[in-house]
């Protein structure tokens, strides 16, 4: 046999391999999105804890987790919609699922102390096994970081990274205690990709995905699962100007659905299955070509809320 068929065999064969590879793989995201079973949320305890959770994915979150029969524990900084909220889930669910409330706004709290002597009184006595890191803060607007106020860079910092911190760390001693947990943090796609006009608010989601891993590793041994999920668009307030659609932008309820069935799996996750679709896309672009049309789409984004602005519409639109 020549060296020239020996060259084709081989390169054959290396083909034959990546596809099957590729195949393989693909079977793999078809069963972790559409068939693997979800676990059993109440194995972890009776209660859960979210944060943010009086709009948006957070609500949806309460209302997935109340379905599942678990208990919850409101945290949020308006009294009035913590109210409402748990008046809309104990009319829903009746006498099924219990509710407690905690008001604290992260974005006004003095310091990490504060925020965890509200959640640890809270919470005391309750058997908590799940805590979902929802609440969130972004840019009102896209601006360049020279624009962005230093109140505002504060806030996002509060919000985004102290919070979610200092919960965590209120809520792990009783999941150690018992040996069994699940801590989900609400990031997003944003910590993955550049994010030009929007820095600090990626940056910050950039830190729960590192947050999350490394604490996911220590702590894993002893029974408790802790997983970053990262969605892209979702038709919530802090998104504005986009409407649910039945795929590329889900409602909160239907992320939330999706959500659930990830929990205590992996440590980095997208649970929306379009999401996953969108993203892998990205990836395959040059990071040059990805970079100027980010920029490009986030430019344009601006030019038409200051046009709308310009019209009298701003409220619509922002």
């Amino acid at each position: 046999m020549e060296l020239q068929d020996l060259i084709l065999i081989a390169a054959t064969s290396l083909g034959l391999l990546s596809l099957c590879k590729a195949f393989i793989n693909f079977l793999g995201w078809v069963w972790v999105m559409f068939f693997r079973p979800p676990k059993n949320l109440k194995e972890y305890g009776s209660w859960a804890v979210i944060t943010g959770s009086t709009d948006g994915i957070g609500k949806a979150l309460a209302f997935e987790l109340g379905s599942k029969g678990l208990n919850l524990v409101l945290v949020g900084r308006s009294p009035s919609k913590l109210e409402a909220t748990s008046k809309e889930i104990h009319e829903k669910y009746g006498g099924k699922v219990e509710t407690e409330s905690i008001v604290i706004d992260f974005a006004k709290a003095s310091s990490g102390e504060e925020i965890s002597q509200m959640i640890e009184g809270g919470i005391r006595g309750l058997d908590v096994g799940v805590l979902i890191n929802n609440a969130g803060m972004a840019y009102p607007n896209v601006m360049f970081f020279h624009e962005v106020e230093l109140e505002l860079i504060e806030s996002l910092v509060k919000v985004n990274i102290d919070a979610a911190t200092w919960v965590t760390r209120s809520v792990l001693p009783g999941m150690l205690k018992k040996k069994k947990g699940a801590i989900i943090n609400i990031g997003s796609a944003t910590s993955t990709f550049s994010y030009p006009l929007g820095a600090v608010y990626a940056a910050t989601k950039a830190y729960l995905a590192m947050f999350s891993r490394s604490v996911g590793l220590e702590y894993r041994q002893h029974g408790i699962d802790i997983q970053c999920q990262i969605p892209l668009f979702v038709a919530t307030k802090m998104v504005k100007g986009l409407k649910a659609s039945s795929i590329l932008v889900p409602s909160p309820e239907m992320y939330s659905k999706a959500s659930i069935r990830w929990i205590g799996y992996e440590h980095i996750c997208i649970p929306y299955w379009i999401h996953s679709v969108q993203r892998f896309i990205m990836r395959g672009l040059p990071d040059a070509l990805l970079d100027w049309c980010l920029f490009q789409y986030f430019l344009n984004v601006g030019k038409r809320r200051v046009k709308t602005y310009d019209e009298g519409e701003a409220v619509k639109t922002f």
